[in-house]
């Protein structure tokens, strides 16, 4: 007995968005980018004791105009950037990225000119994943979140609109100084609340001129 024994006529109401939400979260085919020691703990999620089968992502595609999901293992070489870049500009749309541990979150151990001091910096990132290595079960649990905001992606100008209060909610997030307000009614973080009262406070150049004279 199914889930259609449970529902009444057999009929099933939903939206558009949640429709295609589920089927894009439950076809998700990763281009695994495995660059250092993470790309061991990503191959062992692979394995049967994790079994990345469950989600439907068993089938990690050899060519970026077949997959949707970059997982970056490892640190990112200055050299490697620009392939890294290709690839995912290859990558068909809506994708999205793991940066699965410390070195291609923030560049970790490897502080030199010869590290990409985060993998952000070459493409937008989705989901951090810190460790070092990240374990297998910390990986499942990234790609879990991962789905749950693919499930919830809105579609059209939806999509727009929650762009822009995901932006806004991020602003919220950082310290801010009560009555002061940005453009559009928007309140400033504190640092450009800072900066925007020294810029007020400083005399005119012409001002400068006459205490001199």
């Amino acid at each position: 007995m199914g889930i259609e024994e449970k529902l009444p006529s057999g009929i099933l109401l939903t939206t558009v968005e949640k429709v295609a939400g589920y089927a894009r979260k439950s076809s998700v085919w990763p281009a695994t980018f495995g660059l250092a020691c993470c790309a061991i703990e990503l191959m062992s999620a692979g394995g049967p004791r994790h079994d990345l089968a469950r989600f439907g992502m068993e089938r990690a595609s050899n060519t970026p105009r077949q997959a949707d999901l970059m997982i970056v293992a490892g640190r990112v070489s200055q050299k490697m950037g620009p392939v890294l870049r290709q690839i995912y500009d290859q990558m068909s749309d809506p994708k999205w990225v793991i940066s699965m541990g410390v070195c291609a979150s923030t560049g970790g151990m490897f502080n030199n000119y010869a590290i990409v001091q985060g993998v952000d910096h070459i493409v937008p990132v989705d989901i951090y994943l810190p460790g070092c290595p990240p374990r297998p079960e910390m990986l499942l649990d990234a790609i879990v979140k991962l789905h749950d905001r693919i499930q919830n992606m809105k579609l059209g100008v939806n999509r727009e609109r929650q762009i822009t209060e995901l932006e806004q909610a991020g602003l919220r997030r950082v310290p801010l100084l009560p009555g002061l307000q940005g453009p559009a009614g928007v309140t400033l973080p504190l640092v450009q609340q800072e900066s925007a009262a020294h810029k007020d406070s400083e005399p005119a150049h012409g001002h400068h001129a006459e205490v001199e004279r």
